[in-house]
C-alpha cells in the first residue's frame, strides 16, 4: 500500500470565498485520513513558470482514499464555491 498526496496549484480570484472554502475542506479530509502537510506561496522559481502562486498538499494513506475523498458528497458540495474562490490544478501523486 502506497501513500497517495494531492497537490493544489492555486491563484486566488476571491479571498473572502477562498477562506470559506479552507474554513470547510479540512472536515471533508478526516473521514479519509486525509493530512494536510502544507500550504504555502511561491518564494521565487529557480526554473520554468508556475503558472499558479500558490500550493497545499494533503497526504493520504492510499490513492483510494484520495479518490473517495474527492468523490464524496461533502468534497463535491465544496467544488461550486473552490471554482468561485480559485483557479485550481487539483493532481494526485502516488509513492
Amino acid at each position: 500500500m502506497s501513500e497517495a498526496f494531492v497537490v493544489g496549484q492555486m491563484t486566488v480570484k476571491d479571498p473572502e470565498k477562498w477562506t470559506q472554502y479552507r474554513s470547510q475542506v479540512l472536515a471533508t479530509l478526516l473521514p479519509f485520513d486525509g493530512e494536510l502537510v502544507f500550504r504555502g506561496e511561491q518564494a521565487l522559481s529557480f526554473s520554468g513558470v508556475n503558472l499558479h502562486p500558490d500550493i497545499v498538499v494533503i497526504r493520504f494513506p492510499t490513492l483510494e482514499l484520495a479518490q473517495g475523498w474527492h468523490g464524496s458528497e461533502a468534497y463535491q458540495k465544496l467544488i461550486p464555491l473552490r471554482q468561485d474562490a480559485a483557479d485550481v490544478v487539483l493532481t494526485a501523486y502516488a509513492t
